[in-house]
């Protein structure tokens, strides 16, 4: 194994509850090479005293205190300062296993000319207990439903008890795969970031978060220009624990607004300067930017912007005629009378009649 240093990013903000544990797994991990970059965004809750009493004769975690910029302005921030020939990502509220980094190095090793690594994560709640032990496809459900199975999105996989060993047991049966995975990619985000480890190449040739879009929905975007720029690899075993329900959680409702308008901003460009480099069927291109559309538009709708949302429940129309959401929700957007929640239920429950008209 190699004795390269791994730079882990951790950007906190009021998360003093919660992100010694973070630190500590960081710390646990059977790699012993290790830089703990944490940023603290501002926080007003006591980090740094924490930080101070904690991990001050830990000469692994540098701490650094900047103006709240935004997880995307802290994810920057210790970019910068990250020393390591490799980085890894980790958000202040989610759990390592101890054996995360060794094992993902082990991936890179074996495939050289992938520059990023990801894995499945559980998911637990609050209190810690389990909740899901394989949560990646049920979080990114939206897009993984395009690929039902991890040998649709890459060319090549190796059982990963060969490539580390000893394997947790978890890993029994799991695999390692590897590909160029640009094309998929633009159907939606794959990757949950807190898994997420990088060669510094790589993450040279990508550049850092787009801190413009903010406050949630930048990770798409990072993610997506790294498998632009090359192949990547995926360990088929849950390697972080991942906490749902948070109340600061970015993946809460009232963030939907910014995370559909930073899906569609991501996308856009994309498609129309590197659209030769997108191998996937013209109607899948097309259903991709109709629920894009619609998605934004229902946001829009939802906060009483009824222009931006007839603009977008129309474009959505352009894509794809037979849209239930994006026709019912345009026609509605057009009259005064209907309210958000109403045109929902009227939605779903022409959804419901649909599913019902199906033939069996």
């Amino acid at each position: 194994m190699s004795a390269a240093l791994v730079s882990v990013i951790i950007p906190t903000y009021n998360r003093a509850h919660l992100v010694g544990r973070a630190i500590d797994s960081a710390l646990a991990q059977t790699y012993p090479n290790v830089e703990i970059i944490l940023v603290d965004d501002g926080s007003t809750d006591g980090t740094g005293d924490l930080i101070e009493r904690r991990y001050a004769r830990e000469p692994r975690v540098s701490y650094l205190r900047q103006e709240n910029k935004g997880v995307t302005g802290a994810r920057n921030a210790g970019l910068r300062m990250a020393r390591g020939s490799y980085i890894a990502l980790l958000d202040s509220d989610d759990i390592w296993k101890p054996w995360k980094i060794e094992l993902q190095l082990c991936c890179l090793n074996r495939f050289a000319q992938a520059g990023m690594i990801w894995t499945d994560m559980e998911a637990i709640d609050a209190d810690g207990r389990l909740v899901s032990p394989r949560f990646l496809r049920t979080m990114y459900r939206a897009s993984y439903r395009w690929f039902p199975t991890s040998e649709s999105l890459f060319s090549t996989s190796e059982a990963l008890a060969i490539v580390f060993h000893p394997a947790p047991a978890s890993a029994a049966g799991a695999r390692v795969y590897v590909g160029d995975i640009s094309s998929q990619m633009i159907m939606g985000n794959l990757v949950h970031t807190s898994t997420v480890l990088l060669r510094r190449e790589r993450l040279e040739r990508v550049g850092g978060f787009d801190e413009s879009l903010k406050p949630s929905g930048e990770d798409f975007d990072f993610h997506l220009r790294t498998c632009l720029a090359g192949p990547v690899a995926y360990a088929d075993v849950a390697s972080i624990q991942y906490q749902v329900g948070g109340a600061d959680q970015l993946t809460r409702s009232e963030y939907g607004i910014h995370i559909a308008r930073n899906f569609l901003r991501t996308i856009e460009p994309v498609l129309k300067h590197s659209r030769h480099r997108i191998h996937l069927p013209a109607s899948m291109l097309a259903c991709v930017q109709a629920e894009a559309h619609a998605w934004l538009g229902r946001e829009l709708l939802a906060h009483g912007d009824r222009p931006g949302a007839r603009k977008h429940l129309a474009e959505s129309l352009r894509y794809r005629a037979f849209v239930p959401s994006a026709l019912l929700l345009f026609a509605m957007s057009c009259g005064p009378s209907f309210t958000y929640p109403l045109a929902r239920g009227v939605v779903r429950a022409a959804k419901r009649a649909l599913r019902r008209a199906k033939p069996a």
